[in-house]
């Protein structure tokens, strides 16, 4: 299933890799041969488009994505993100910079660790309050003139940021969460997407595996994955709460032969066809079973069953902290 990125001219298969949790965030970083056998195996399979972020380590995730692209590079799209000089969930002051000095600074640095002299898809990661939008775009563009990166992106901005932004330069795309547990965006986001021609590039839709069958017989992330300690979704009650919706998809894709996962990334897929998905593992059967969203069809029943569960999922999606930074 092959996709267009906006008005980029980018085309991607549907189902690409979110390499975050290769290095970052989700426990112990996988061993860097496992890490590269991972996205070469993936490339095998027909993935072609890989996102990370400057901040992903920080710096690792980019690193080890330029070791396992190099002499690879022509065969897939690659996004990275910058904006967040410091992990987001630590309030830390100064977390956010998206002026014109960061943006030149940033990229640079993307540049020599991803081992290329391009960037297919170049995101600001988070808006900075303290930077109009107009500006940062207006960096961003430069860099396109240059040839240093082939689109832009934003993640997580309101319809408002995107159409200002989109009168500086058009926005190729915007990476959001969106899954079956997360659609607030449907109404607020998707008018000003379809509006100015702009993807969606959803990422954790499988809400950051719940939806993929996680944590279901009483289990949760580790002590030292950021879902047990920063995400509310994760609390031990929300999460009880959680798990009973979870087990709706897990019913349904019983029903169907197909796994948790596919169910839900077919989901969102279905949703629009300016949707691609970024669903990140460090597991090559979770990859493969993945891909296997491609052959699930959803029918009008199926996506009614479903449509209820957004609303009674319990927790939000970051803390306090991080839902300032979502929608801004």
């Amino acid at each position: 299933m092959r996709r267009t990125i906006g008005n980029s001219g980018i085309e991607v298969n549907a189902i690409g890799l979110g390499c975050m949790g290769l290095t970052a965030f989700y426990g112990k970083p996988v061993e860097e041969q496992d890490g590269i056998a991972l996205i070469h195996e993936a490339m095998e399979r027909g993935v072609d488009h890989f996102d990370t972020a400057e901040m992903y380590g920080p710096h690792t995730n980019e690193t080890l994505l330029g070791k396992a692209l190099k002499g690879r590079r022509e065969k897939v799209v690659l996004a990275t993100k910058f904006g967040i000089v410091a992990p987001a969930h630590t309030g830390s002051k100064g977390a956010l910079d998206g002026s014109a000095e960061n943006c030149r600074r940033a990229v640079e640095g993307s540049l020599r660790r991803l081992q290329t002299d391009y960037i297919d898809l170049y995101y600001l990661h988070r808006l900075d309050p303290e930077t109009p939008i107009e500006e940062t775009v207006g960096a961003m563009a430069r860099l396109v003139e240059e040839g240093k990166i082939r689109a832009i992106g934003l993640s997580e901005v309101s319809a408002d940021s995107l159409r200002r932004a989109a009168k500086v330069h058009p926005i190729a795309a915007v990476q959001s969460e969106y899954s079956i547990f997360t659609r607030a965006i449907e109404e607020t986001l998707f008018p000003a997407l379809e509006e100015l021609n702009t993807s969606l590039v959803a990422y954790s839709p499988l809400g950051r595996g719940m939806l993929a069958g996680a944590y279901q017989n009483g289990t949760r992330p580790e002590a030292d994955d950021w879902r047990s300690v920063s995400l509310p979704r994760f609390e031990e009650e929300n999460l009880n709460a959680n798990r009973a919706l979870a087990d709706e998809v897990i019913s349904l894709a019983g029903q169907k032969d197909v796994s948790a996962s596919q169910l839900a990334l077919a989901w969102v897929l279905a949703q629009n066809e300016r949707i691609v998905t970024i669903p990140g593992t460090t597991k090559l059967a979770n990859l493969i079973s993945n891909l296997g969203a491609y052959s699930v069809d959803l029918t009008g029943e199926d996506l009614e069953r479903l449509a209820p569960l957004a609303a009674k999922v319990a927790g939000s999606r970051y803390s306090d902290f991080g839902m300032k930074l979502v929608d801004a």
